[in-house]
């Protein structure tokens, strides 16, 4: 008989019941807006970003719109503005151009790795080449670089470092959290990421000036001492009439929803981790396929999964998406030569022109990407890794190549 998942790959576990209850009491408040507080409360917001700047080791905490205002509001508070190049990993998802995009700054893109990593010795190059001041690091689909290096080289260059988190929540790099190597760290709690709030983002620093112009960029109407995760009030007065008001705040009732699930985070990792896991083991050794190694200094969230097919043709990877689709599994390719869904690449956005990239094609030609939702049980994963391999071995003895 052949094996056929039914599960879906885009279904999330439901809110907790914290959240629930904690979204029900703001909405019976009727208080949703950050700054809607009763007389000496503390709104949801304001809590958040005090438990997530503890949770990160963090001095400040601001909590925005979504992942993608994260980016583009910490860029502009860092002093990145129109023309400037900002360096990003040319293995990323739209949101990160698009936020270098949105402040009139210049993506520039840098070569990644067999290990979907930023290329190191590229990035120097790349810094020498355009000049830039600013490096978008991206830890795309929750691979992390050699930061010990990567630091190492942008120090040397006076480059900041804004770091993108959206899939790194609760990583580590050699035990440091990541988000705590650049100035600034970014991330997302859209549904598809380690807390769930639909859209929202969250952004932390010990930078005080940086903060303080990232909360009036926000939009908070100089209502600054609302926020208790935040730069004294001088840092404000000094930056307060210079700074725009580009509204991107969190409201109250999606706050409410993420405390509960920021407090169990550890425990969702571990179960992230469970599940990646039998999927990599079911996956080892299967003919043509190259698993990403993950080094002993990276502490991952596996809540996707990678893996390459170095050998196989485009269209033998058409035949592999097709099969276990029919099979139902839901494999993504970043190599398509057009965007779909979530897949698009760097030479997909026209509006940040790329120059040729000879390694970083060889990789997205042939790479694979698959979510792993913890509606998923250890039973799926293994489910799941059978039929993949099926596939990929049955493709591979067609061709006669492995």
């Amino acid at each position: 008989m052949t094996d056929i998942f039914k599960g879906s790959f885009t279904q999330q576990e439901p809110l907790p019941d914290a959240s629930i209850a904690a979204a029900l009491s703001v909405m019976q408040s009727g208080r949703l807006h950050r700054y809607n507080v009763a007389d000496g409360e503390v709104g949801e917001v304001a809590r958040l970003e005090v438990e997530f700047a503890a949770r990160m080791g963090a001095k400040y905490c601001l909590a925005v719109a979504s992942g993608g205002y994260a980016l583009s509001c910490a860029l502009r508070a860092a002093g990145a503005g129109p023309k400037d190049a900002v360096l990003t990993n040319a293995f990323t998802l739209a949101p990160v151009p698009g936020a270098i995009a949105n402040i009139g700054a210049r993506p520039e893109f840098v070569e990644v790795s067999a290990d979907l990593v930023i290329d190191l010795d590229d990035l120097g190059q790349r810094i020498k080449e355009t000049g830039a001041r600013f490096l978008m690091l991206s830890h795309m689909r929750g691979h992390i670089c050699d930061m010990g290096r990567l630091m190492q080289i942008c120090s040397a260059a006076n480059v900041t470092v804004i770091e993108d988190c959206a899939h790194t929540m609760g990583a580590r790099w050699a035990g440091t959290l990541s988000g705590r190597f650049g100035r600034v760290a970014c991330y997302s709690t859209q549904t598809y990421k380690h807390v769930n709030s639909g859209e929202g983002g969250l952004i932390v620093s010990d930078d005080a000036d940086l903060m303080a112009r990232a909360i009036l960029l926000s939009g908070s109407y100089m209502l600054y001492e609302r926020h208790l995760a935040a730069p004294p009030a001088e840092v404000f007065a000094r930056l307060r009439l210079e700074t725009p008001n580009c509204s991107g705040r969190m409201d109250n009732l999606r706050a409410a929803i993420l405390r509960p699930q920021l407090a169990d985070l550890d425990r969702q990792i571990a179960r992230w981790n469970r599940r990646y896991r039998v999927v990599e083991e079911g996956l080892s050794g299967a003919p043509g396929l190259r698993l990403i190694a993950r080094p002993a200094e990276e502490e991952f969230v596996g809540s996707s999964i990678q893996f390459c097919l170095p050998e196989f043709s485009a269209d033998q990877i058409r035949a592999l998406l097709a099969a276990t689709a029919a099979r139902g599994v839901e494999l993504k390719w970043f190599g398509a030569p057009e965007p779909v869904a979530f897949t698009s690449r760097y030479d997909s956005w026209t509006y940040a022109p790329a120059r040729s990239m000879a390694q970083t094609d060889r990789v997205l030609d042939g790479l694979m990407d698959m979510r792993l939702p913890l509606t998923f049980d250890l039973a799926d994963c293994a489910l799941i890794a059978r039929i993949i391999r099926a596939e990929v071995t049955r493709i591979s003895a067609l061709s006669g190549a492995f």
